[in-house]
C-alpha cells in the first residue's frame, strides 16, 4: 500500500469474480466509490478489514495487484436547474454532447424523508389516459408499478405519461434500454418541445449491467432537489425495474450470497423500498410521484420482483392485449390504485366513482357473456349488449392511445351507458343520472 496526495493506493486485491473483487483495506465506508485499475467501483460489503467492490464494468482483464483508490465519498450528482432537458449516464454524465452541469453536489441513495415531515397525498395527477384517470387515478406522493409483458409498448406508454402528466418535472430513469428506446425517448421529447421539464438518466444494453444500479438513484436525487428544494411536482418514471433486480442479483450472486426466491437476493425488498419509499407529498408544496415498469415473465404475476413489488407499492397498473379491439388496454380487472378515493369526486367531478363503478361492473358481465359464448351456451339481449359496450368502453376509454380530460371520459362513459343500456341497468344514483345522462338517448 502506498499513499499519493492524501490517498491510500493498495495493490493487492485477495479475490475476484465476474463482478467483484475484495482486498484488504482500512478507513473505508459503505457505498463509498472507488477505482480499480481505472474502472469505477462501490463498496459493496465490509467484514472488518475485508472490502468487497462491485465493478461496474466487470472485472475481465483485472491483475490482482491491480492499483485500488478509494475516492472518500459516495456516487454524487451535481444539481441545479441546468439539469433540465438534458441526458446522463448512470454517473451524472451528460451523453447528448451538451456541457457539463454546475451545481452543488449531492450524495445520491440517501434516506427517504422522514414520515413526520409529509403529509397524505391528496392532489390528482392527470395523465390523459382514461385507463389511469377514470379508472385508477392517480395521486401525488404516490408510488405505483406497471406491470406488463416484455412484448408490450410500456416504454410508448411512459413517454405518452411524461408528456401528458401536470407535473412540473419528469424525471426519466431508464435502465437496460435499447438504443431504439433510448432514440424514441429522446426523439418524443424533442419533438414535442417537452425537454425543458424532462431530464433523463439512462443505461443501455451497450452499457455494463450493474451500472443500473446507479440510475434509480441518481433520478431520485434529482427529484429530491426539484421536489424539496423548488417545491415542485416531479413524476419519476424507472424503466425497467425488472432489470435493476436482475442488475442486484448478478452482484449477490457473484458475492456467494444464498439466493432467494427465482435467484434474487434475499434483500429484494429492502432494495425495491429504498426507491419506491422516496416517493412523497411534502406540507409546503412539491412532491414525487414515482411510477415505474416491471416487465413479467411470461406473465408470472408470482415471481419475487412483481411479488415484492406489489407489497410495497399502491396498487399497479396492468397492461394487456385486448384481442377484441387489437390494442393494448390498462386492464380494469387486474389494475388497482389505492390512494384513488382521495381524489376522486372530490378533485374530479362528482359523479366520478359512481361512473367508473358502473362501467367496471358492466365490464365484468361482459366478460361473463364471453365466457358463456365460449361455452356455448345461448346468450341474452343484456349479455348481447354488455358485450358491445365492452368493445366501446375498451376502444373509446381503455386504450392506452386516447387522450381526454376527466371531465371528457366521463362525458364519454354516460354516452355509453345511454347508447347500451336502460338507466335502470345502469345503476347510478338519480340525481346524476338527471345531471348527465344524455338528453337525446
Amino acid at each position: 500500500m502506498e499513499t499519493i496526495a492524501f490517498k491510500k493506493i493498495y495493490t493487492k486485491i485477495t479475490k475476484i469474480t465476474k463482478a467483484t473483487c475484495s482486498l484488504q483495506a482500512t478507513g473505508v465506508g459503505y457505498d463509498e466509490m472507488a477505482e480499480v485499475n481505472g474502472r469505477l467501483a462501490q463498496v459493496v460489503k465490509i467484514n472488518g478489514d475485508n472490502v468487497t467492490l462491485q465493478i461496474f464494468s466487470g472485472t475481465e482483464g483485472i491483475p490482482t495487484n491491480a492499483e485500488v483508490t478509494f475516492l472518500g465519498r459516495p456516487p454524487m450528482l451535481k444539481v441545479s436547474d441546468d439539469l433540465a432537458g438534458r441526458f446522463f449516464n448512470a454517473y451524472g454524465q451528460p451523453i447528448d454532447g451538451g456541457p457539463a452541469v454546475e451545481g452543488e453536489e449531492r450524495e445520491i441513495g440517501g434516506p427517504s424523508v422522514n414520515p413526520v415531515r409529509r403529509i397524505q397525498p391528496s392532489l390528482l395527477i392527470p395523465t390523459g389516459i382514461a385507463g389511469i384517470d377514470l379508472n385508477n387515478t392517480l395521486v401525488t406522493g404516490q408510488k405505483i408499478p406497471f406491470f406488463a409483458d416484455p412484448d408490450q409498448p410500456f416504454n410508448q406508454v411512459m413517454a405518452m405519461v411524461a408528456l401528458r402528466a401536470k407535473a412540473d418535472k419528469i424525471i426519466l430513469g431508464g435502465m437496460g434500454l435499447t438504443n431504439d428506446d433510448y432514440l424514441y425517448y429522446k426523439n418524443v421529447f424533442d419533438n414535442a418541445g417537452a425537454l425543458d421539464r424532462i431530464i433523463s438518466f439512462v443505461n443501455t444494453t451497450e452499457n455494463p449491467p450493474v451500472e443500473r444500479l446507479l440510475v434509480p438513484d441518481m433520478a431520485l436525487t434529482a427529484a429530491e432537489y426539484f421536489a424539496f428544494d423548488k417545491k415542485e411536482t416531479v413524476l419519476v418514471l424507472l424503466t425497467d425495474m425488472t432489470l435493476y433486480a436482475d442488475a442486484l442479483s448478478i452482484v449477490s450472486n457473484r458475492m456467494d450470497q444464498i439466493p432467494s426466491k427465482d435467484s434474487m437476493p434475499g434483500s429484494l425488498y429492502s432494495d425495491l423500498a429504498k426507491i419506491y419509499e422516496k416517493a412523497v407529498q411534502f406540507p409546503d408544496g412539491g412532491s414525487i410521484t414515482i411510477i415505474a415498469v416491471t416487465t413479467l415473465s411470461g406473465g408470472d404475476i408470482t415471481h419475487a420482483i412483481p411479488d415484492n413489488t406489489g407489497y410495497i407499492t399502491e396498487g399497479q397498473l396492468f397492461l394487456r392485449r385486448d384481442t377484441d379491439i387489437g390494442k393494448v388496454i390498462i386492464d380494469p380487472f387486474r389494475s388497482l390504485s389505492r390512494l384513488k378515493q382521495l381524489v376522486i369526486g372530490k378533485q374530479t367531478r362528482a359523479d366520478h366513482p359512481q361512473v367508473m363503478n358502473a362501467a367496471v361492473r358492466l365490464y365484468a358481465d361482459a366478460a361473463n357473456a364471453k365466457t358463456k359464448l365460449e361455452n356455448g351456451f345461448d346468450l341474452t339481449a343484456y349479455d348481447e349488449r354488455t358485450m358491445k359496450f365492452a368493445r366501446e368502453y375498451s376502444q373509446n376509454l381503455l386504450a392506452i392511445d386516447v387522450n381526454i380530460d376527466t371531465t371528457g371520459m366521463l362525458d364519454k362513459a354516460w354516452g355509453l351507458f345511454a347508447k347500451h343500456f336502460s338507466k335502470a341497468e345502469v345503476g347510478i344514483k338519480q340525481e346524476f343520472v338527471d345531471m348527465y345522462w344524455p338528453e337525446n338517448a
